[in-house]
């Protein structure tokens, strides 16, 4: 929502002080300016990137203009459930979650948060670090440094379609100065007519300078940066299920290893102890509180 507004923001903006000017509305429209632009950036953005990017990036951009997947509300919904898989495992040994991380689609604990079955790479990276855990063999600190491996890892494909798009945005205002120059090599051959058709070619030519640094800097810069900062959010929510799953590992109760997760989310969208203590002690509170002070049963 606020992406929208932003960018009709920019255009009130710009359109708004050039029509305080009293300048022709009319002469901005050029559509074949527009055409050269950003036919020439898109074709740009097929030659640098493979198919499996550009479906990224499309995928992506969605993305912006749609709502976080990783608010507040979020963590909640996934302590809630982690909540409820390491109670499950302490009660009745963790080879009774080995059915529902080997099928998380068909687990009553996973199907009661959906956001998270649709993000595939994020139920991915949970189920594998807790198969570690079920085969009784996971040494903290190893699958810890192959959490970190395996995030750096996402980052690096998340951000990667960021990047294609900056560079993209960045090749902008140089189409701006070809459709420009073009722009002017029209209106050299119309030299001789009267000055009303020349002044217009030449405000048209203009117009491929203002199109391309607008683009670039009030519509896919921004949108690029957007994305960065989607991976990032990304990001801290995989560093903080990751802490919560090595404390977990480490025998921790699972009270303990929720504290330790949401220890590790963002300050801006932190909950309170209060608010993950009332989610998580939901309906499953009485069992797991008497659960939390026994051993994990080994497999």
């Amino acid at each position: 929502m606020f992406v929208i507004i932003g960018m009709l923001v920019v255009v009130a903006a710009v359109l708004g002080g050039f029509l305080m000017e009293r300048g022709p509305l009319l002469v901005l429209m050029q559509p074949s300016e527009l055409i050269i632009i950003g036919g020439s950036a898109v074709g740009t953005l097929l030659i640098a990137n493979p198919m499996r990017l550009l479906k990224e990036i499309a995928a992506r951009t969605v993305m912006v203009f749609g709502k976080s997947h990783y608010g507040k509300e979020a963590y909640l919904a996934a302590f809630k459930m982690m909540y409820e898989l390491l109670g499950k495992a302490r009660r009745a040994g963790m080879l009774s979650i080995e059915a529902d991380i080997e099928l998380p689609a068909e687990s009553p604990i996973f199907q009661a948060n959906p956001e998270f079955l649709k993000q595939k790479h994020i139920c991915d990276f949970v189920c594998d670090t807790m198969r570690l855990a079920v085969s009784n063999n996971a040494e903290p600190f190893s699958v810890d440094q192959m959490l970190e491996l395996d995030m750096e890892v996402r980052h690096h494909g998340a951000t990667e379609s960021a990047g294609a798009l900056s560079a993209m945005a960045d090749s902008l205002p140089g189409f701006g100065i070809v459709a420009a120059v073009l722009g002017v090599v029209i209106t050299m051959s119309a030299l001789g007519g009267p000055p009303e058709a020349i002044g217009h070619k030449v405000a048209a030519a203009l117009v491929g300078t203002f199109l391309g640094i607008l683009l670039c800097y009030g519509f896919i810069g921004p949108v690029g940066s957007h994305m960065t900062k989607i991976a990032e959010e990304e990001r801290d929510y995989l560093h903080a299920l990751r802490v919560l799953m090595i404390s977990a590992i480490k025998g921790d109760p699972p009270i303990i290893a929720i504290e330790m997760g949401r220890r590790a989310i963002p300050l801006h969208e932190r909950p309170s102890f209060i608010e993950v203590e009332a989610v998580c002690r939901g309906e499953a509170a009485a069992p797991a509180e008497a659960a939390q002070g026994e051993p994990v049963p080994a497999s």
